[in-house]
């Protein structure tokens, strides 16, 4: 388990790194200051959460019978899906009605975090 979400993080690396890049050089003069905004944002959130994924395979090195972090690591790329997936459509297509996806993304990105919160403060965390 810890090497899928380690695998899916540098996936995840990857495609927000290429996709930061192509709006930088692709879409600078394609899309307006509003729609490359909403673009860099879900870059800026793909990148954290594929470093919280990282973070997931490395904790579950350490526990890997825990059912906290692997949830977790699977609402977070549920969450990157959703949150910057949709902002990324939204942006090139100019399709509005995807922003109603977009809290979906950040409801799984943050339940993500709060198992991460519930894992460690449980009996199961030790150091």
């Amino acid at each position: 388990m810890p090497k899928l979400f380690i695998l899916l993080a540098s996936i995840n690396g990857f495609l927000a790194v290429a996709l930061g890049a192509f709006a930088a050089h692709a879409l600078r003069e394609r899309l307006s200051s509003e729609l490359l905004n909403t673009f860099q944002t879900a870059v800026q959130y793909h990148m954290y959460h594929a470093l919280a994924l990282f973070g997931v395979g490395l904790l579950l090195m350490n526990y890997p019978n825990a059912t906290l972090p692997r949830i977790s690591g699977y609402l977070f790329l549920l969450g990157i899906v959703l949150f910057s997936g949709s902002l990324y459509i939204l942006s090139v297509s100019g399709i509005r009605w995807l922003g109603a996806i977009t809290p979906l993304g950040g409801v799984s990105l943050l339940a993500a975090w709060a198992c991460l919160i519930w894992f460690v403060a449980s009996k199961q965390f030790s150091h």
